[in-house]
């Protein structure tokens, strides 16, 4: 089965696309690709999420786009059907985990404790999301559970930015951040979309 990481090439930063347009959706990944990043993350939090999706992947050549806030098989499917090149999900289930462990496609079953890593290893995991990273622990946690899930590795997402980024990037079991950093929401009321490329820069540097 393709990892995650086989999708990063390197890629420090795992940027959340959270859009109620589709047109918006696809001017935002067109300014992270143009930033330097050839992956995105587009959640499913709105009724334009999945045809942003299909949107993106159809008007911006060579970005991989995988679908966020996955919950249940229904949504996972339907991520599918969109097009999506990976799965993300914000937490798990036994229900979940079976529908996921069929997945052809990479995913990142969402943790936020040990109970959790251990639920998802047993299923066959051994990269996951670590969300929401800020009320779990941060990288303090993910440090010290690296012993004890010596296998397990971690993109860790929620209260991420530019100033603490590195204090995750800086150890061995974390592939990558998550955030929204680099789209603030005032670039996007004012159409500043050399301001999103610009610090996709700088957060993959």
């Amino acid at each position: 089965m393709m990892l995650f990481s086989d999708l990063l090439n390197g890629q420090k930063i795992l940027p959340i696309i959270q859009t109620s347009s589709v047109e918006e959706g696809v001017q935002i990944a067109k300014a992270m690709q143009e930033g330097g990043l050839n992956l995105v993350e587009v959640v499913l939090r709105s009724e334009a999420s999945l045809a942003a999706l299909s949107a993106i992947k159809d008007q911006v050549p060579g970005l991989l786009v995988g679908a966020g806030t996955v919950t249940d098989s229904d949504v996972l499917q339907q991520a599918i059907d969109a097009g999506a090149d990976f799965i993300v999900t914000p937490a798990i289930s036994t229900r979940l985990l079976d529908a996921l462990s069929c997945c052809k496609i990479p995913v990142l079953p969402g943790v936020s404790n040990t109970a959790d890593i251990l639920l998802a290893k047993e299923f066959g995991f051994t990269q996951m999301k670590f969300f929401p990273a800020n009320l779990s622990g941060g990288a303090a946690f993910i440090k010290g559970v690296a012993t004890v899930f010596p296998t397990i590795s971690f993109c860790p997402t929620g209260g991420i930015n530019a100033e603490n980024r590195q204090d995750y990037l800086a150890l061995n079991n974390v592939l990558a951040v998550g955030g929204t950093w680099v789209c603030q929401p005032q670039w996007l009321e004012n159409k500043q979309w050399q301001h999103i490329s610009q610090a996709c820069k700088e957060a993959n540097s």
